[in-house]
């Protein structure tokens, strides 16, 4: 059975886990408090934080890295493109939400008010610029669920959380969010923490 070693509050954690409870399959999630790490898992990544996913002799970090394992070892629903030109584009898009917002999470949570405001600001405007994509269809990758919806959803689901209060142009931006909450493994793949940041 595979384990996931996740945070409570990390939202790359939660991405992780919103992948496993949408394939339905059986696995484990161990929680970690990141201060003090358990010792298997100090042994199985020394240098990772959560999450981090083992099956048999597998040791993976990185959601990313992590999800594609998933979405190909179980592929139904399908989460990334079969096409292999789309697939490419999803990791594009991937690889620039990770350079241009969730560079920004851990900064977010800061104790440094420069740091957060900064981080806000930034991640607010990429926000702003997203929001239209999502007045012209469903999904970020057109109109299929994707690993792409499920990359964004744990930072739009913080928003309160964070404070980034994101003006009326991005209505749709917001409809979409409430879309993805809605999906009925959502809620499911939420520890009690994740769920008591929003109101």
């Amino acid at each position: 059975m595979m384990k996931l070693y996740s945070n409570s509050v990390d939202p790359f954690s939660h991405r992780c886990r919103i992948v496993l409870f949408e394939k339905g399959m059986d696995f484990e999630v161990i929680d970690v408090d990141l201060t003090n790490k358990p010792e298997d898992l100090a042994i199985l990544s020394p240098y990772s934080d959560s999450p981090v996913l083992v099956e048999r002799d597998l040791v993976l970090t990185d959601a990313n890295i992590i999800n594609e394992y998933i979405d190909e070892r179980f592929p139904h629903p399908q989460l990334m493109p079969p096409d292999p030109v789309m697939r490419a584009r999803a990791r594009l898009f991937l690889k620039d939400f990770e350079n241009q917002l969730f560079v920004h999470m851990h900064d977010l949570e800061s104790n440094e008010k420069s740091k957060v405001d900064a981080a806000r600001k930034v991640v607010t405007d990429v926000l702003i610029q997203i929001s239209p994509i999502l007045g012209k269809q469903p999904y970020l990758l057109h109109e299929e669920y994707s690993m792409l919806d499920v990359a964004i959803a744990p930072l739009l689901w913080r928003l309160d959380h964070y404070s980034i209060k994101l003006p009326s142009s991005c209505a749709p931006l917001l409809q979409y969010a409430n879309k993805i909450f809605d999906r009925p493994l959502f809620d499911e793949a939420m520890s009690p923490a994740e769920k008591a940041m929003r109101s």
